[in-house]
């Protein structure tokens, strides 16, 4: 069996070295306690005055001891081997602890020259730490270095590992907290290194930082005995390394020597991987790191233990202001780590200590890796417009596919022309939504173990691209950052699922946001695409636990900057959308196209122009621009999604055969940000081109794929609501027939029929047979759902005739 193994102190530092990391360090803890409380007097060159300190204080105390210990023993391997390696902060609340080191090394000064290296610098890098109009507490986009923000807690992990895919000579070190470490999304990533392939990837150092408590409990793994916490890690497949106590002295050695052994493991790995050509998944080595929670802070505070206890979390003492001992404690505190010898009487620090710092773009805080845009190049994309891939149309809504199939085609070639920098990522449902084709130039990484019968149609690889694992979670981090650092990727899932993720593109659109509009110097970086199948309209056998078309309007509570969701209506469409959304940057976009068969309308010239334009007009469905002089129409149709436009048509037609003398105008909407007033979002329609397209002042039925206040919301500057009326899921379902649950949701073509009635005076009495018969064919068609367990063959298979 493996055991972990705890490094006896050594002396791979020298008393040189242990003298130079161990001051480095506490020039480290002096900014991070500096930051959380001082607004003036850095340097401490007058006693603190209440005016010296914030009058709110925030930040976390906690884990910026041990965050920094790391980043310094990291400096150290990074000069003595020239390695390539990015730090990732699981307390990204315990941004004081990565900082003061960014800050040390030149990196911060040098992007934002206000915070120079001097006391006017220090000054104000203190003052702008979790103070209104600058810097939050978490290792925000602003913080160089930073591909992971930390504040929500649980994607450090996989954060780590989608970093260094196809990054072979990257070492990305990640810090995993103990309290992070109970999370879902955590706990999963951990089984990352089964997909790791030690020849062309790059290595994660976990390192699992037990301080001993969260907020105000214990954590669970600093609780179980040594044995246990063993054998966990030894089950996920890793070789646990043990550095723990509290001795600074001590501490710097163990880690000193333990960094040195992990570091020569992983080269050892690859070494014997690349030279032999054979991948294997090997025993990666991690890190159980157990030290005081806010060590070197005070230790009691008014008769209460602080260090090493949940206390010292956030900010260990408060009251600056009318506590006068508190006050005394801070500056107690503050030249406990003998600023004198650290810095300079200009604020600079020591030369001797600057001389630790790595230089150029080796320094973790400016490695391009970590600003990925530097580094992101232009997928060289097939022209989708290629008869492989384009679905001819003899004429609209007679021809019959598989959407996400004609996309899967096309992914294929994407992936051909990009096999070093293009990855597909789904929870095990790429063959499921039909993007199997992929399969033909990349199989799916496996690096565990392989059986006989996954030759027939395992689809198994070391080498594939296709990341596949039952955690929307951990698929979603291993993009995010695979992105962030300058690649590209697709993640696709079922359309009720895309919950699970919810607080993870919430977290990166917000990142995203910042970075696009208030931070410069972070170049721009592939858009996330999401690719939203198995949709709410077709879930035959899963039925209602499968129905839930709410994750758009998650979406949609982000602004159109950064975020976009696209209702391509068929095939044609579609390749023009994901086309679109490859070439694109600084965004995520949410593609929502069903795998089942559906007609087909537009022409791949059509297609084209339809999507660029997000919104328009569909002639050959409309009738109220016929003759010399068009006429005003009498009711706008209006479709969003793939079985909402089929059902609306199959309204239009029946409309226009039993309602001649009615004008129908037919519209098909792409993407539902361009339904937002251009004042305010400008990426939508103006009023006047709205008006113009809908008018202003007749009755509209909006067939829409997901639930219908969506629409009400992003519209109701537009439109008012006696003249829009949005059908879409009500929470009406379970084992349906296509046609069934259309019914129940009122999305169908009969009640659509009958909607359109009710709303246009003109039809009056005269329409009173088409209603009833609507109402009749509304019952026979349940009656034969519920009889044959499908739908009649006739509506099924129903065509447009223009």
């Amino acid at each position: 069996m493996v055991q972990g193994i705890t490094k006896p102190v050594a002396d791979t530092l020298s008393t040189e070295e242990l003298q130079k990391i161990h001051a480095y360090w506490r020039a480290c803890n002096y900014l991070a306690v500096g930051m959380i409380y001082l607004q003036d007097n850095p340097l401490l060159k007058e006693h603190l005055k209440p005016e010296h300190v914030k009058n709110r204080l925030l930040g976390h105390w906690g884990s910026s001891p041990g965050l920094s210990f790391v980043y310094t023993h990291l400096n150290r391997l990074i000069n003595k081997y020239d390695l390539n390696m990015v730090y990732l902060a699981g307390p990204g609340h315990g941004a004081p602890g990565i900082l003061g080191p960014v800050y040390l090394e030149g990196t911060y000064s040098e992007i934002y020259p206000d915070k120079s290296l001097d006391e006017e610098g220090m000054q104000k890098f203190f003052k702008q730490f979790s103070f209104p109009g600058h810097i939050g507490s978490h290792v925000t986009p602003e913080t160089p270095g930073s591909i992971h923000e930390g504040g929500e807690l649980g994607y450090s992990l996989s954060h780590g590992y989608g970093s260094i895919l196809d990054n072979p000579d990257l070492i990305s070190v990640v810090m995993v907290g103990d309290g992070e470490s109970e999370t879902g999304p955590l706990a999963t990533s951990w089984h990352s290194n089964k997909f790791i392939n030690p020849i062309r990837d790059g290595a994660v150092l976990p390192i699992l930082h037990l301080n001993g408590y969260k907020i105000a409990n214990p954590t669970i793994l600093s609780r179980i005995s040594h044995e246990e916490l063993e054998a966990l890690f030894i089950g996920y497949g890793y070789e646990p390394y043990f550095v723990e106590g509290s001795d600074p002295m001590d501490m710097h050695q163990k880690m000193a020597a333990t960094l040195e052994e992990c570091v020569s493991k992983i080269r050892a790995i690859q070494e014997e991987c690349r030279n032999s050509g054979v991948p294997k998944r090997p025993r990666w080595p991690m890190i159980v790191f157990r030290s005081p929670k806010g060590w070197t802070g005070p230790k009691d505070v008014d008769g209460k233990k602080m260090e090493g206890f949940w206390r010292s979390h956030q900010v260990p003492m408060g009251e600056m202001h009318s506590n006068p001992e508190h006050l005394r404690l801070l500056e107690e505190w503050m030249k406990s780590y003998k600023p004198e010898e650290l810095f300079d009487e200009n604020g600079c620090l020591m030369p001797e200590l600057q001389a630790l710092a790595p230089k150029g773009d080796r320094r973790m805080s400016s490695n391009p890796i970590a600003n990925g845009g530097l580094l992101r190049k232009d997928l060289n994309l097939p022209d989708f417009r290629d008869p492989t891939y384009a679905v001819e149309i003899p004429s609209p809504g007679t021809v019959e596919v598989e959407n996400t199939k004609i996309m899967g085609i096309f992914l294929r070639d994407v992936m051909r022309n990009n096999m070093h920098s293009f990855r597909v990522f789904g929870p095990d449902e790429t063959a499921s939504n039909r993007l199997n084709p992929i399969y033909e130039v990349s199989k799916k990484v496996w690096m565990a173990d392989y059986l006989p019968e996954d030759a027939d149609g395992g689809e198994l690889s070391p080498d594939g691209r296709v990341m596949e694992m039952l955690s929307e979670h951990t698929l979603e981090g291993w993009l995010e950052t695979y992105l962030l650092t300058g690649r590209h990727g697709l993640f696709h899932t079922y359309e009720a699922f895309a919950h699970v993720i919810d607080s993870m593109f919430n977290q990166h659109a917000k990142w995203l946001d910042i970075c696009k509009n208030h931070v410069p110097w972070r170049a721009p970086v592939s858009s996330l695409n999401i690719l939203l199948s198995s949709t709410v309209w077709r879930q035959d056998h899963n039925g209602f636990s499968h129905q839930d078309p709410g994750f758009v309007d998650l979406v949609t509570n982000k602004s159109a900057d950064v975020t976009r969701v696209y209702f391509p209506p068929d095939a044609n469409c579609l390749l023009s959308v994901i086309d679109h959304c490859l070439r694109s940057k600084d965004y995520v976009n949410v593609i929502v196209a069903d795998k089942q068969k559906h007609l087909q309308y537009l022409t791949i010239d059509e297609a084209v122009k339809h999507c660029t334009k997000g919104i328009g007009i569909w002639e050959w469905a409309s009738n109220d621009d016929q003759g010399v002089s068009p006429d005003e129409p009498d009711v706008i149709m209006a479709s969003c999604g793939d079985v909402p436009t089929k059902e609306s048509l199959a309204a239009t037609q029946i409309l226009r055969r039993e309602c001649p003398e009615l004008k129908v105008r037919f519209i098909n909407v792409v993407d539902i940000f361009k339904l937002q007033d251009d004042t305010e979002h400008p990426h939508g329609l103006s009023r006047r081109d709205f008006n113009t397209l809908f008018t202003e002042d007749k009755p509209i039925i909006f067939n829409f794929h997901g639930y219908p206040w969506l629409i009400h919301k992003l519209a109701y500057r537009h439109i008012h609501n006696d003249r829009l009326h949005v059908r879409g899921y009500k929470e009406e379902g379970n084992i349906n027939t296509p046609l069934e649950l259309a019914i129940k949701n009122q999305i169908d073509r009969f009640n659509l029929v009958i909607d359109v009635i009710d709303r246009v005076p003109k039809l009056g009495s005269r329409a009173a047979y088409l209603k009833e018969r609507m109402k009749n064919e509304i019952i026979d068609n349940l009656n034969y759902a519920h009889t044959h367990g499908i739908d009649k063959t006739e509506m099924n298979h129903w065509k447009w005739e223009g």
